[in-house]
């Protein structure tokens, strides 16, 4: 395929004509070629209006190839993709290219890092709970504590139980002390009154015959009388309480005495008495 004229190349711009154009007898200068590279020869060709036209042709040498020509096209531009941006293009750089140009790359997206699941879904873990302040126990540990009140109610069941029984046992021998205490009191206040000359004691701590006597005194008559019995020792002194005995409202009560003017012949006395007016009064006396 014969190369074409210099006006009619894209790629090798034709030189300009001169009116001093190199004859033909002028020797053009040739680039020796470098092992299978092509040569290219500069010659003078002719043209029809006797104007000097400059040709480049390419020659190889014996043993080369054909000399190949590339012929680029430019393709017709492509619509933006959907992000907006434009195609991007790759064209490889033709033979006569001064330089190689670097088109940047757009960076790509994020990679969204994505957990991978366990393969044992599903099972549970087991962990420690805390406990939790003012918060509810555990029902073991209710239950137990039920157990231990209830054991305590029952215990503090029986122990009253049995308080009241104890009390309600004795309630008669508790009684029975207290009226033998109020019987034993009211024997000694009898004798301090009659010791003093109390007539009025006498009558409040009396009954039955024995109150009938100190009533049917007069106080001037008892004072005259008690005057000579004191001064005689005539009365009796009681020197100790050896018995009591207590049956509903009335009791029986033995006695030591002694008459005030002979301190060292004693004698047992016992004394009735009868529960009246809320109180133990004497109302018989026997002497042995």
């Amino acid at each position: 395929m014969p190369n074409p004229s210099g006006p009619d190349r894209d790629d090798v711009p034709a030189p300009p004509a001169s009116d001093e154009g190199p004859g033909p007898g002028d020797a053009t200068p040739v680039e020796q070629p470098d092992g299978d590279d092509q040569v290219t020869q500069i010659q003078p060709v002719a043209s029809a209006d006797d104007e000097t036209a400059t040709a480049i042709l390419a020659e190889t040498p014996a043993e080369a190839d054909a000399v190949t020509e590339v012929i680029t096209t430019e393709a017709a531009p492509k619509e933006p993709g959907p992000d907006g941006s434009p195609e991007r293009r790759f064209t490889a750089p033709g033979f006569d290219a001064g330089h190689t140009e670097v088109i940047p790359s757009v960076g790509d997206a994020d990679t969204e890092l994505i957990a991978q699941q366990s393969d044992e879904t599903g099972k549970a873990i087991p962990q420690q709970i805390p406990a939790r302040v003012g918060g509810k126990l555990p029902s073991t540990v209710s239950r137990s504590w039920g157990w231990v009140m209830a054991v305590i109610l029952i215990i503090l069941a029986l122990a009253a139980i049995a308080v009241l029984g104890t009390l309600w046992l004795t309630r008669d021998t508790r009684q029975a002390a207290s009226q033998e205490e109020h019987v034993r009191a009211t024997i000694q206040n009898f004798d301090i009154a009659m010791q003093n000359g109390d007539l009025a004691a006498l009558r409040s701590l009396t009954c039955g015959d024995i109150r009938d006597r100190y009533v049917n005194y007069d106080q001037k008559a008892w004072d005259d009388t008690y005057q000579r019995i004191a001064a005689a020792k005539q009365y009796p002194v009681v020197a100790s309480i050896d018995e009591v005995v207590v049956n509903d409202g009335q009791a029986e009560a033995n006695v030591t005495a002694f008459m005030a003017y002979e301190p060292r012949v004693r004698s047992t006395r016992s004394f009735d008495l009868q529960f009246r007016d809320d109180q133990w009064k004497i109302c018989q006396s026997h002497g042995s």
